[in-house]
C-alpha cells in the first residue's frame, strides 16, 4: 500500500506500507502522521496555516487518532465537515492516483522494489501546476455536489 498527500504548492513523500501490515490506528498515527506527514507539513508550511483533509478510513477516526490530529494538525476537517466515502471530492482519488497509475501502466516490474522506484520517479515528475489546478478544482466540485444535492455531480463539471 502507498499513502501520499498533496497541496496546491507541493506533495508529501510517498509512504509505502509493507505487505501484510494492517493499517490500524497505531500504524496510521506512527508511520503516516508522525513519521512522515508532521515533518513534511512542519517544513513545507513553516508554521503557516493548512487544513488536513483525509478520507476517514476507520484508522483515521479512532479516538487515539483524533487525539493525535487535535494535538498536531489543528484545523483538520473532521467527519462532520467532510463526507466519508466521497472520492469525487478528494483530489487524490478523483485525479492524482489515476494520473500516477497512468505513468506506470503497461510496465512490468520484476520486484516490489522496482515498482516502488517507478512510483517514486512518477511522483517526482508531478509538477506544481498540476497540483495547483487539481486542488483548485475542489471548490468547483463542492459547488456542483451541493447543486446536485449530494447525487452524481460529474455532469455539472
Amino acid at each position: 500500500m502507498v499513502w501520499a498527500g498533496i497541496t496546491a504548492t507541493g506533495k508529501t513523500p510517498l509512504v509505502f506500507i509493507e505487505r501484510n501490515v494492517k493499517i490500524n490506528s497505531e500504524v496510521y498515527q506512527k508511520i503516516v502522521l508522525m513519521d512522515n506527514l508532521l515533518p513534511w507539513v512542519t517544513q513545507h508550511f513553516a508554521g503557516g496555516p493548512f487544513i488536513l483533509q483525509q478520507d476517514w478510513a476507520p484508522s483515521h477516526g479512532s479516538r487515539s487518532t483524533l487525539a493525535v490530529l487535535e494535538a498536531h494538525f489543528p484545523g483538520f476537517l473532521d467527519k462532520n465537515l467532510w463526507p466519508a466515502s466521497s472520492p469525487d471530492l478528494n483530489p487524490m482519488d478523483f485525479s492524482v492516483w489515476g494520473m500516477l497509475e497512468g505513468k506506470i501502466a503497461g510496465k512490468v516490474f520484476a520486484t516490489v522494489d522496482d515498482l516502488k522506484a517507478a512510483l517514486e520517479v512518477a511522483w517526482a515528475s508531478i509538477d506544481d501546476g498540476y497540483l495547483r489546478r487539481t486542488v483548485n478544482s475542489v471548490k468547483k466540485r463542492l459547488r456542483a455536489c451541493v447543486k446536485a444535492r449530494g447525487s452524481n455531480f460529474e455532469i455539472l463539471l
